[in-house]
């Protein structure tokens, strides 16, 4: 991708954690049982954008939130292993289907993850989290006692706020997020400590396989799209929202997609290798939930607004769409802060325009907030892109 190759440092250079070190780039790439993997955990989101479809309030939305973040936390811990040690010969293989058995089963409970399901949620994340242990421990050994017992504890949290409701069951699902906090927090105290564990990436793959991951997301949304138009007639109404759905889909992978990729990548391999885990983490891990929640609440909200096509839409589905593309700039935003990448204030301006795009779905038609939502992120690119085409000319 144009990037100028470093030299590898050693654990042995006393000066590594101050240069970036160099894991093979290039040579690793995103295999296709990685891809499968993330076919099946995509399909959580598809899961969520259902739920908030089908019951729209906050408290739905907080679970959306809750349920995402312990599922995103556990699919990274895959993604980092897979980029460490290739998911190569027949034990790694099963073990990694043993993994996509669990979310799956996770994936179909979380229509009732706060109800009648919620301990089959928790026995499946369970899983996830064992399955895990073992891969990891396959390849690191005992350094998987500095992470698995908490995830273990926070696993069994959920499982018990499955057998309880209201406040109490709430309070148990932060658990493992607290956990996941504070482990990113200790794998990350040194460089030492980065190395014995096995954090540390190889850019290039790392880079592609999340960037998979979100192009499998905006696949799903717009099957979600799809799907939400049901029975409906394929009049002139319908499929101009499905276009326009489409096309903010394909705007905002554009804002992505575009260059962000490339200059990450760039960002990773100059960093050392404390600095690259801890960007990592704040651009992959945090700034992704943003993001990739950002286009659940997009998709479900073009979904609801198919249904009232032709005129103003109730409040719910014109603040999921507004609401949807400024959350997913944000974390974009987020994404670019901790890559070190400039040029956010056309984003953080297009986003704080978007939380008012609401008004127009509500007492106009939704098909002018759809309307407004795209010439906003089409401007947005085409000014970034001339900023962009100036900086080079003036450089």
């Amino acid at each position: 991708m144009g990037v100028e190759k470093r030299a590898e440092v050693t654990s042995n250079d006393p000066s590594s954690a101050s240069r970036p070190s160099r894991l093979d780039e290039g040579e690793q790439r995103v295999s296709t049982i990685e891809l499968y993997f993330d076919l099946v955990f995509v399909f959580t989101l598809t899961q969520l954008t259902a739920l908030l479809e089908h019951d729209l309030t906050l408290g739905t939305a907080a679970q959306v939130v809750l349920i995402f973040v312990v599922l995103f936390w556990m699919y990274g811990g895959y993604a980092w292993l897979t980029n460490q040690v290739p998911p190569h010969g027949a034990a790694r293989r099963l073990l990694l289907f043993g993994g996509m058995g669990a979310f799956l089963i996770c994936a179909l409970s979380v229509p009732e993850a706060f109800g009648d399901t919620g301990v089959t949620f928790g026995v499946g994340y369970l899983l996830v989290v064992v399955v895990h242990a073992g891969l990891y421990a396959e390849t690191h050994g005992t350094a998987v006692l500095r992470f698995v017992p908490l995830n273990v504890v926070g696993a069994l949290a959920v499982i018990v706020a499955g057998l309880v409701e209201g406040p109490v069951a709430y309070a148990l699902w932060l658990v493992p997020i607290v956990f996941q906090y504070v482990t990113s927090i200790y794998v990350m105290r040194s460089v030492d400590d980065v190395r014995r564990a096995g954090f540390d990436i190889h850019p290039t793959h790392f880079v592609e396989r999340h960037g998979l991951l979100l192009i499998v997301a905006f696949g799903e949304s717009v099957v979600a799209i799809g799907i939400g138009i049901g029975d409906a007639a394929l009049d002139l109404g319908t499929l101009g929202a499905a276009l326009l759905g489409l096309a903010l889909a394909s705007a905002l992978w554009w804002a992505y997609f575009d260059e962000d990729a490339n200059r990450a990548e760039a960002a990773l391999l100059a960093a050392s290798v404390n600095h690259r885990v801890r960007m990592s983490v704040n651009a992959y891990f945090y700034a992704y939930i943003p993001m990739l929640l950002g286009v659940v609440m997009v998709a479900a909200g073009v979904a609801l607004a198919i249904e009232d096509v032709g005129g103003a839409v109730e409040l719910g589905p014109a603040l999921l769409l507004g609401a949807g593309v400024a959350l997913y700039l944000a974390g974009n935003v987020a994404f670019r802060a901790a890559l070190g990448i400039r040029q956010v204030a056309y984003r953080i301006s297009v986003a704080a325009v978007a939380l008012v795009s609401p008004v127009l779905g509500l007492f106009v038609a939704v098909l002018a907030q759809l309307i407004s939502l795209l010439v906003l992120l089409a401007a947005m690119l085409v000014l970034e892109a001339r900023r962009r085409s100036k900086l080079a000319s003036a450089g």
